[in-house]
């Protein structure tokens, strides 16, 4: 019982490797398992009993289940059926491209990711950043909607910042489930999006296995009752004005929809606006086809900008980028769109329509914010200078048209007067426009980006500030070269 027993020193280390193995296998893993599954069970037990919208069973389902469910849907093994024999390839090695597929758009929902990290961080950044505000929100109507309803949130996207704005105003109403583009497939940003119930997306791809996986995917969200937001135009605005629709995503969600089943599709349009978007003079280089900066300029002005903001607060000098604002609207029942407009003799009916009027909706409850105001008012009149007092009356007149024709604006604390003034600070603090002498001029160097805040909701007012200039005002090119002279100068 005594006698010692002598081992290589590796064979110890091997024994005490297998034992902490065993350990983290047997008692660790599970443990931690259990716990963060109970956490996550008890967040969503308290926030159903909140949201407007439930969270959907399909959201909670193990990631691999739908990936299964997936890549066996009968509509995927009719398409490798037909493409193995297409292209002349095996069924296997399209099965196995199917998974890989399957497994780059399937997310991983995480109640405790979405509802604790992201909503505080979301909540933290977009503050730090913006005056964030809710405009409008029928919440009544959200909460009357069957069970078996499913909710698509559609919206005009101005910035990437509407990804996590969207995602706090809507946290206490649902989570969300978006389309993300491949520029966001990068560790670890790619593995926090999953965790939210964000799903990849290749744009203009024309691979047909790849169209239809997602289509398919898009499709049993849809009848899982996941509540997903898209954005129509879908990619960034250019030139600040509302885009056309694209039909991609839209079409795999109502494409099959049954009419005369229980199940209805109800489309929200979000209106989302911004005093200053953070990629402005980007999307004005890309409207205007320049070259596109290289990635030590992009980081330098990054850099450069992240370095200003923190001067600023430290001298207690900084501004946030004004308003940030949504709005969200009156839900649209597919059904009822379905019964009001006709079909073909399949009992199909024309998508184009349908997403031109959603478009129409999400412009009519765009905010009207203080940036865009000033920047119509400013863009109608670019070679004549205004006092404060004239530009606040022009302001206040436009503010009542819009106000007579029901379109919302956002005045902050309810004072028009303090409305304008905040337009004036945002865009004089950026010179696009200058003060000489007690009267406000546009830096005509900054035209296009006047013009991209006034196209916010140049649709909504009685005349664009472009149609105007172009019509009837002076256009004296050596005035304007003496102008601008004026304004480098100083």
């Amino acid at each position: 019982m005594n006698t010692t027993v002598e081992l290589p020193i590796w064979l110890v280390l091997l024994l005490v490797a297998l034992a902490v193995i065993w350990l983290l296998q047997h008692l660790l893993l599970p443990s931690i398992r259990w716990f963060f599954r109970y956490r996550a069970n008890r967040v969503i037990d308290e926030v159903n009993h909140r949201l407007a919208l439930k969270i959907p069973s399909f959201k909670l389902t193990k990631r691999e289940v739908l990936i299964d469910r997936l890549c066996h849907h009968p509509q995927t093994l009719e398409i490798v059926d037909q493409l193995a024999t297409e292209r002349g390839v095996s069924r296997t090695a399209l099965m196995l491209e199917v998974q890989q597929i399957a497994r780059e758009i399937v997310p991983a929902f995480n109640a405790l990711m979405y509802f604790k990290a992201a909503y505080f961080v979301a909540r933290k950044l977009v503050h730090s950043i913006y005056r964030v505000r809710l405009g409008f929100a029928d919440d009544h109507s959200l909460a009357e909607l069957d069970a078996k309803t499913s909710v698509v949130f559609v919206m005009n996207h101005r910035s990437n910042m509407d990804y996590i704005l969207a995602t706090y105003l809507a946290a206490e109403r649902t989570a969300l489930s978006y389309a993300v583009g491949e520029w966001a497939r990068v560790w670890p940003l790619q593995q926090l999006i999953r965790s939210m119930g964000g799903y990849f997306v290749r744009r203009d791809s024309g691979d047909p296995l790849y169209r239809r996986v997602l289509e398919l995917y898009v499709q049993m969200a849809a009848e899982g009752g996941v509540p997903q937001a898209i954005f129509p135009e879908g990619r960034l605005t250019r030139d600040g004005r509302l885009g056309a629709p694209k039909m991609g995503l839209l079409s795999y969600v109502v494409r099959g929809f049954d009419a005369s089943g229980d199940r209805d599709i109800v489309f929200i349009p979000v209106g989302i606006n911004y005093d200053r978007v953070l990629e402005d003079r980007t999307q004005i280089r890309a409207a205007m086809k320049l070259p596109r900066r290289g990635k030590l300029m992009t980081s330098g002005i990054f850099l450069r900008f992240i370095g200003k903001s923190l001067w600023q607060r430290l001298k207690g000098t900084r501004y946030r980028h004004g308003y940030a604002c949504v709005n969200f609207g009156k839900p649209l029942s597919l059904k009822s769109w379905i019964k009001e407009h006709p079909t073909d003799s399949d009992g199909v009916f024309d998508i184009a329509p349908f997403a031109h009027s959603l478009m129409d909706r999400i412009g009519s409850i765009i905010p009207i914010l203080p940036v865009a105001l000033v920047s119509i008012v400013v863009g109608r009149s670019p070679q004549q200078g205004l006092s404060e007092l004239e530009l606040k009356s022009k302001v206040f007149d436009l503010l009542e048209w819009l106000e007579a024709h029901n379109y919302r604006a956002y005045i902050p604390r309810g004072d028009r007067d303090y409305a304008v003034a905040v337009g004036i600070r945002m865009l004089t603090i950026r010179r696009v426009i200058v003060e000489r002498e007690g009267v406000f001029l546009l830096n005509r160097n900054e035209q296009q980006l006047l013009d991209y805040y006034a196209n916010s909701i140049a649709h909504l007012c009685p005349q664009s500030a472009t149609v105007e200039r172009d019509a009837g005002l002076p256009n004296d090119h050596q005035a304007g070269r003496r102008l601008n002279l004026e304004l480098d100068v100083q």
